[in-house]
């Protein structure tokens, strides 16, 4: 177990150099992997739900969870979709919740406490998914619990990013927190791409349990097109354990905690981090409760939103009542933040950038497949009684781990950039660009619900979505970086983790808002209002940041 340093002083240039500079990029090559699958395990609901998907349009028998439709089989795939999206909705809703935790959380518990303990947690989650999902005879219920315990991923991420912040020189900001995170988000599209290819067999041999049967339709071609084919779904749970096990020994034998985090010994840490998550869990319950709760004549939207804020109420309210003494006096020095206008604007800000990238990733595998599986008009544009599979459907297991991947790659250029030529204005060029090509999205995607032989207008979709996906990489690598040059240090890496909080709920929000316009037939309404907020981003940037004579130039 590596020692915790006497001295931390990164910014005097011959500690950096003798002893700060080895201890820092070891820490960075542990966090790393250890974050990517925490985001897999997180994200991986949204591919969980697609492959339900496949398996039950050809074979009802199987997850068809009735008990989610008064008892009644779902055959209504766009109703049947939009009960599948509560998934990757949940996963995301708790995810953001506990990174509101873990915004203040390394501070108190000491950062390779937290990375361990956190990375032991997410075993949980990924074995219970594995056993669950062997029996499609599993109650809704169950598949909900297991997504919320996933959030703990998305909550490392906050505390991770706060971690690192300690490690490295201001000079150096930019490039170490976005190659922490970018190949940290990385994960999404590792695990996009790796779910399809582990499903295909008994991984674990006898282990893995038995495969679901399903008779495949034309529109599943991705799974090459056979008459009958046989996946072992579960697997998108179980290849996760043995790579985190041996990620939770490498955490615990090689990271560092640091001088200035009042963690105390081991034990002490550890309790700290667990009664702060449970916290996290308590109000992410509250929410996923109010999430799956019958509204009755509750317009969908005002449901997603109010369910946002009683969530992120709950937990605030949960940590500042129920916190011990002498963890609240540590998290009270934090929450001055609270009292800073700039802190609300980077929130805003950052959500636009990191908010999209977690939210797509999570919906788009199932958005992919519901705008180009299936044709609802006919070759005249008359709208069909109900949707049929269409038999020329893309593979969409080829294309769905691009844009994470662009996304997660592209972030570190995004403060590389930023450290050459300053944050605000790569930001607000970045902004210009995401306006368009959400905009542009939007429209070819009623192109293609509008036609007889939707794949004529997938690789514009395609294209525009990596491009989209770029930006948010870009802009995720350039919003992080302005905010340790706008807040002093020890302000600096509660920021970023509570800047990190709200934007993750972009993965509860997105795929809720996309449900929403998908059951209502407008799944493009849904891009031309994320365009909107984006276009409100580009304003506030500008006035507070990139303008001529702006308060804080950055």
């Amino acid at each position: 177990m590596a020692a915790t340093p006497r001295t931390w002083d990164v910014e005097n240039e011959a500690f950096w150099r003798s002893a700060g500079r080895a201890i820092a990029v070891r820490n960075l090559v542990v966090s790393i992997p250890n974050l990517l699958c925490g985001f897999a395990v997180w994200m991986y609901w949204g591919m969980i739900a697609k492959v339900i998907r496949t398996i039950h349009q050809g074979n009802g028998e199987l997850f068809d969870f009735t008990f989610a439709n008064d008892g009644r089989p779902y055959d209504n795939m766009a109703a049947y979709s939009a009960l599948l999206l509560t998934l990757p909705a949940v996963a995301g809703l708790m995810g953001a919740t506990l990174r509101i935790p873990n915004s203040f959380v390394v501070a108190i518990s000491g950062g390779r406490n937290v990375k361990a303990m956190t990375t032991l947690l997410l075993i949980l989650p990924a074995l219970g998914a594995g056993i669950a999902l062997r029996n499609p005879d599993i109650g809704f219920e169950v598949l909900i619990v297991l997504a919320a315990l996933s959030g703990i991923g998305g909550g490392a991420f906050a505390s991770s990013m706060a971690n690192i912040s300690s490690f490295f020189p201001k000079r150096m900001q930019g490039l170490a927190l976005g190659l922490n995170a970018g190949l940290g988000n990385l994960g999404v599209s590792v695990m996009q791409y790796l779910i399809p290819f582990v499903i295909t067999f008994a991984l674990f041999g006898d282990l893995s349990g038995d495969p679901q049967a399903f008779l495949a339709t034309q529109s599943s071609a991705a799974y090459d097109g056979a008459v009958t084919r046989q996946l072992w779904v579960q697997n998108a749970g179980l290849v996760w354990v043995p790579i985190l096990a041996f990620l939770f020994v490498m955490a615990v034998l090689v990271m560092n905690n640091l001088p200035q985090h009042d963690c105390g010994p081991t034990p002490i840490a550890v309790g700290k981090f667990l009664w702060l998550t449970l916290l996290g869990l308590g109000g992410g319950a509250v929410g996923t409760l109010l999430l799956i709760a019958d509204w009755g004549a509750t317009p969908d939207l005002l449901k997603t939103f109010v369910t946002l804020a009683a969530t992120v109420a709950a937990t605030m309210v949960l940590m500042r009542y129920l916190t011990p003494a002498p963890i609240k006096a540590g998290l009270d020095k934090q929450y001055v933040i609270f009292s800073n206008k700039h802190n609300w604007v980077m929130t805003w800000l950052y959500t636009m950038t990191f908010g999209s990238f977690i939210g797509y990733s999570n919906a788009f595998p199932m958005l992919i497949d519901i705008v180009f599986g299936n044709i609802a008009v006919d070759s005249a544009g008359v709208a069909l009684a109900r949707p049929i599979p269409n038999p020329n459907a893309p593979i969409t297991a080829h294309y769905i781990w691009m844009g994470a991947g662009v996304g997660a790659l592209i972030r570190p250029l995004g403060g590389w950039l930023s450290d050459k030529w300053g944050g605000a204005r790569v930001t607000q060029w970045d902004t210009w660009i995401m306006v368009a090509a959400t905009i542009g999205a939007g429209y070819v995607t009623y192109l293609a619900r509008h036609s007889s032989t939707p794949e004529q207008y997938f690789m514009p979709f395609l294209a525009l979505f990596v491009l989209l996906f770029a930006t948010t990489g870009i802009g995720n690598g350039s919003t992080f970086r302005m905010i340790p040059i706008i807040f002093p240090k020890e302000q600096a890496g509660p920021v970023l983790g509570w800047t990190s909080a709200i934007a993750a709920y972009g993965a509860f929000l997105i795929p809720s808002i996309l449900a929403t316009q998908i059951k209502g037939g407008t799944p493009e309404f849904a891009l031309y209002g994320f365009a909107v907020y984006y276009a409100s981003c580009l304003i506030v940037n500008w006035w507070f940041y990139a303008r001529r004579g702006a308060e804080i130039p950055c």
